[in-house]
């Protein structure tokens, strides 16, 4: 096109190349933090644009290709003018001579830093398909790139240690000491920005701040999302790499499952582009998090939003651009928001996959089943509406199983935990549940925790070789018999747990007696009534203090409503586990009777029967004591032994009640 000229001016030829990027936020751009029961509140904000009237002007070298005018008569050089609107609108205009031929000028998008790096290098492309990745995750590894994080080790020790002197390229410089390739270069600035900018909590609760400065961050060292982002772009292309700033949606704190997304960004992160790919990192959600309780900031690296694959990433990050998932097909938005999320825990404690892959899940006649596998043995927990009720975890040698039954109908909330090498569960998945019918005959007891049945856990803890192996055991007339090996040195433990009894701790003991053989313990177990129970089981080492840890439990289940047993008698501190009880099993006693005793009583001298009188056991050629006493006149029973022939006092072992006359 020709532009009209005034009279001391000369006849040019314009080429205007228009490119336009829609930002969808113009101001103050901020992100929550990763998922996390302890994460920061979610803050919903804009990227921080480019205001009206700013220029930039760029010289092209060279003469033109049809001959040189004088430099008072035409230009020689080719001049380009780029200025942006408010909303981000970039106009570049290229000025060149009559008849020249016009040059195409590179489009530049989201054109808030343009400048080159040291090395010269212009602002990076944007990613094409050579850099859109394999969809989905083959599970080789969470990264997009191969890589052994224990060659960072010492980077890492050296990029947490390096303190701000006197500005931004001092600081790059210093950290660049150790490192000898773009990769290392990343890294360093990377492992510095995570241990060292707090996120700016306050700052991100102002909806019209400025957008935070690299000098403003390293001076009080706190930030937000768009600053985090920002620094490390700046502290990038002073190291040389190529690096761009990407802003986009997020699944943080205060995400709810199937939530829709619509206007302004909520976050932003980073690409930098390595070995010939781009790759996605996020300083932001690396740094910590914030306690959404105390809105405290606590630096927790999380080395999985590093170099992240692109498959994963997309499960939280949603950028303007799709070109940006570096993925192949590109999701739409409806995808990423109905996707199911999987947290940044769910891969850092080994998980492999879940199903179902739905967020949302209908129960099937009041119930629904959750797996998930692993690549190691793993403990989970899980909570529905925040209790730990109405489910069946049960591990597995790779993962685990939970079947789960909503209490009501209506829409229920739960959440699945993983441990670790450290002693915090994590949550890693979340399921709305919705429930259109309860199973009344399916409720489960309070009392029943987690994990249901035995499993690598309880083999670990001593426990082997379990008589049943299914979680659930169904006894028609009330009474069962567990058995398992117990390895040498521990001590086992076990109590019953129903909605309606026993109560006590004592009581909860009387309903189970424990026989032990060689290395092998029984439980024989009688139920107070019909219904569900738990049985619960504990270890200690024998020679260590401390008190019985919880290992796993069984779910008992009696439909015949005549079940009335008894407890078991009680035992006292010198009954010894290799002891056996053959009768009487049951704790209450008849009045007025002959009541037959039999016994294994190991390392003793003398055994005897006392109640109104006296009545001592004799010891028969298969090694059992036997004998019987009366109840005539009593109201207790106790079974008594001498240790010692040369002692003259007995021990107490067993104690019997008897009925009321």
């Amino acid at each position: 096109m020709e532009l009209k000229k005034d009279s001391n001016a000369v006849s040019i030829d314009m080429l205007l190349i228009v490119h336009s990027e829609k930002r969808r936020a113009a101001q103050g751009m901020h992100s929550d933090r990763q998922a996390d029961p302890r994460a920061l509140s979610q803050r919903r904000g804009g990227l921080q644009g480019i205001g009206n009237g700013i220029r930039r002007w760029q010289k092209f070298e060279g003469s033109d290709v049809h001959g040189s005018l004088t430099e008072k008569e035409h230009p020689q050089q080719t001049q380009v003018i780029t200025s942006y609107n408010n909303q981000g609108t970039q106009l570049t205009v290229e000025v060149h001579p009559r008849d020249a031929m016009p040059q195409l000028l590179k489009k530049f998008s989201l054109a808030k830093r343009l400048q080159g790096d040291k090395n010269g290098n212009t602002r990076p492309r944007q990613p094409g398909a050579k850099d859109a990745h394999a969809y989905p995750w083959d599970r080789s590894s969470l990264k997009s790139m191969p890589l052994d994080l224990r060659q960072f080790e010492k980077l890492d020790t050296y990029a947490s240690q390096v303190t701000v002197k006197n500005g931004l390229d001092e600081l790059v410089s210093d950290l660049l000491q150790e490192a000898h390739s773009d990769l290392e270069r990343v890294r360093v600035i990377w492992i510095w920005i995570c241990h060292h900018i707090e996120y700016d909590i306050e700052a991100a609760q102002e909806k019209d701040r400025q957008a935070f400065k690299p000098t403003d961050i390293l001076r009080t060292q706190k930030t937000n999302c768009d600053g985090y982002a920002g620094l490390f772009e700046k502290m990038c292309r002073i190291a040389g790499v190529q690096c761009m700033t990407v802003p986009g949606y997020s699944k943080g704190f205060g995400y709810q499952t199937g939530q829709s997304f619509s206007g302004e960004f909520d976050h932003a992160w980073n690409a930098v582009y390595l070995e010939g790919r781009w790759h996605l990192v996020d300083s932001t959600w690396g740094s910590g998090l914030v306690d959404s309780t105390t809105s405290k900031f606590t630096f927790l690296y999380n080395e999985f939003y590093f170099l992240t694959h692109p498959a994963l990433f997309i499960e939280d990050h949603f950028p303007d651009n799709k070109n940006w998932q570096l993925l192949k097909p590109p999701q739409s938005l409806k995808q990423f928001e109905s996707n199911m999320y999987h947290k940044s825990e769910f891969y850092n404690k080994g998980m492999l996959s879940a199903h179902p892959e739905t967020s949302v899940i209908k129960t099937v006649n009041g119930k629904a089943t959750v797996t998930i596998e692993s690549c190691a043995p793993t403990l989970f927990m899980f909570m529905l509406n925040g209790k730990q009720e109405q489910g069946l975890l049960s591990l597995r040698k790779n993962g685990m199983k939970l079947d789960i039954y909503p209490p009501t109908v209506g829409t229920h909330k739960l959440q699945i935990f993983a441990k670790g090498n450290s002693d915090i569960y994590s949550s890693v998945l979340e399921y709305t549940l919705k429930c259109n019918y309860v199973d009344i005959s399916v409720r489960l007891p309070a009392e029943l925790h987690q994990p249901v049945g035995p499993s690598w856990f309880s083999e670990q803890m001593g426990i082997v070789k379990p008589s049943h192996p299914d979680p659930i055991i169904h006894t028609s007339d009330g009474r069962c018999s567990v058995s398992f090996g117990v390895e040498e040195g521990i001590s086992v433990l076990a109590s019953l747990h129903g909605d309606e009894g026993p109560i006590t701790e004592e009581t909860q003991r009387r309903y189970i007696f424990q026989v032990q053989r060689q290395k092998r313990a029984e439980l024989k177990v009688q139920l107070p009534q019909a219904g569900k129970f738990a049985l619960k089981i504990f270890v200690k080492k024998r020679l260590e203090p401390g008190n019985y840890v919880f290992v796993f439990n069984y779910l008992l289940c009696c439909t015949n409503t005549k079940v009335n047993w008894p407890m078991f008698p009680e035992s006292f501190g010198n009954w010894g586990q290799d002891n056996e009880l053959l009768e009487p099993l049951s704790g209450v006693l008849p009045a007025n009777r002959n009541i037959p005793f039999k016994l294994k009583l190991h390392g003793i001298a003398k055994a005897l029967v006392k109640g109104q009188d006296t009545w001592p056991l004799t010891l028969n050629r298969e090694g059992y004591w036997e004998g019987s006493c009366s109840t005539a006149g009593c109201h207790e029973i106790y079974v008594m032994v001498l240790e010692n022939a040369n002692h003259n006092f007995y021990s107490y072992i067993l104690k019997y009640k008897v009925n009321a006359q």
